[in-house]
Order: C-alpha cells, then structure tokens, then sequence
C-alpha cells in the first residue's frame, strides 16, 4: 500500500513537473528575447543571446518610449485599482444584504447576478458600446463602471458563499453594542471576508490588467492601456519588432506577477472557503 502510495505521488510530481516547465518556457522565451535583435529572433527563436545577437536594453529603451509606455501603465494602473476598489466594495455589501436579508426580491436579484454570468461579451459589445457612448461614459472613469457591471456576477457569487459561513452571532453582538448596519459591515463583516476579498481582488486584477477587448472598444486610443497601447507596435503594413513586443510585455507582466505572488497563499483559502461555506 505504501509502495503504491509513493508511486502515485511520484507520478503526480512528474506530471506536475512537466506542465510547470510546460508554462514557463514560453515565459523563459519571451524575456531571452527580448534581449536580442529582431533579425535573430526570426531565425534564431530558441537560441540564447549571442554577441551579435545581443542588443542589451535597447529593446526595453526604444519599446517603452514608441508606446508612450508610461502614459499607458499610468492609465491602466488606475482602471485597475479604481475598478478592484469599486467591485469589492461594492459586491462584498451586496452579497452581505442578499445572504442576510431573506426574501424574493434578493433571491431573484442573486439568479439575476448567477445568470448573468453565463452571458457571452460578444453577445453585449455593441450595444454596451453604443450605451456607453450615449451615457458618456468612454473615458477612464467611466469604464470602472462597466467593469463593476462584468466583473460584479463572480464576485458577488464568492462574496456570497463565503458570508453564508459567518455566523449570525457576530452581527447580534455589534447590534447590542449599538452598530448601525453600515458600522457592522465595515468594522465587523468586512475584516471577516479578507480572504476572499484579496482573491477576488487577485482575480479581477489580472483580467483587468489583462483585458483588451473593453478599453479598445471604450477608449480607445485616447486613454491607451498596456494591452491596446502594445498593438501600436505593428507598423503600418501589420510587420511588427518583436524585440520591442517582448520588451514591453515583459515590462508590463512586472506589476501583476508582483501582486500576485505577493497575495497567492490568499487564493486557494478563500476560493475553497467561499466554495463550501454555507
């Protein structure tokens, strides 16, 4: 039994191991290149910086300067915290009232959150871009507010599962300590559900780091984030520096990859307790 316990975890690891190696050598890939000349990374795509092939900084210097890099990482840095901010808050009360408060009305409003979940993004784009237009909202303010409105179903769906284990008790007590409902949220639930709440942020971040199909469609050119300023490195007949390309991906991997090993252990304890709480 224990012989074959011991060879199923070697397995396990095996495998483990192959598809770690699997995900970070197209990571190893891009950061090699990103040192070397265009013309090698053509040819020579999986050799390591030679002497001639060896540009130094160049890549990251000329790349970061032709997107307006800095401008573009000052756009997303924003949308991507203002957005986190406004989903959490915003969806941690509302799981709290729906889980708390017993009725039709939050029942239909949660399968509302829950089916909305299943709705494809090509299926609105249009229409939300016209609304969004109409509403003034295509600038760098107001597409916080259309990524409250996409990233609203799954928080709320975590939010919710995880509140269903608080008990009912805390919230008695602060009632008899004299607690309005919003000091009960912020001083009493809201330290409960710090778990879930940085795997939510975790999560929302890096799609909203990430996203390009939102911000090209709502600002466009005019508030470039990362993902859309890095598609103004093709030129004007669709050729591309790939030495440029990986540079500034490599640059903007920085600050989400920061944040998320700052943050993992929080990610599996509060997706597992929001999954089986309640």
């Amino acid at each position: 039994m224990k012989a074959k316990k011991q060879t199923s975890n070697t397995i396990i690891y095996i495998v483990l191991t192959v598809l770690a190696v699997a995900f970070l050598v197209p990571i190893f890939l891009v950061i090699m290149n990103s040192f070397k000349n265009k013309l090698y990374i053509n040819t020579t795509p999986f050799l390591l910086p030679s002497a001639e092939s060896f540009v130094g900084l160049r890549n990251y210097i000329d790349g970061l300067t032709k997107i307006k890099f800095w401008e573009s990482i000052g756009y997303s840095l924003f949308i991507t915290i203002a957005s986190v901010i406004v989903i959490i808050v915003c969806c941690s009360m509302a799981a709290w009232y729906i889980v708390r408060v017993k009725s039709k009305i939050t029942s239909a409003v949660y399968f509302l959150f829950i089916g909305s979940m299943v709705v494809p993004f090509q299926m609105v784009m249009y229409t939300m871009t016209k609304i969004a237009n109409m509403t003034h909202l295509d600038n760098y303010l107001g597409i916080v507010v259309l990524y409250l409105g996409f990233g609203a179903p799954m928080a709320v769906f975590m939010f919710t599962g995880y509140v269903r284990g608080i008990p009912t008790e805390l919230e008695e007590a602060a009632l008899v300590d004299g607690c309005n409902p919003l000091n009960m949220f912020i001083k009493v639930i809201f330290p409960v559900l710090k778990p879930i709440t940085i795997t939510v942020a975790i999560l929302d971040a890096m799609w909203i780091w990430n996203d390009f199909q939102l911000p090209y469609l709502i600002i466009g050119t005019k508030y470039r984030t990362v993902p859309v300023a890095i598609q103004y490195l093709k030129s004007g007949y669709g050729s591309i520096d790939y030495g440029h390309l990986m540079a500034v991906i490599v640059v903007a991997l920085i600050p989400i990859v920061i944040f998320y090993f700052a943050c993992q252990k929080y990610i599996i304890e509060g997706i597992v307790a929001g999954a089986v709480k309640g």
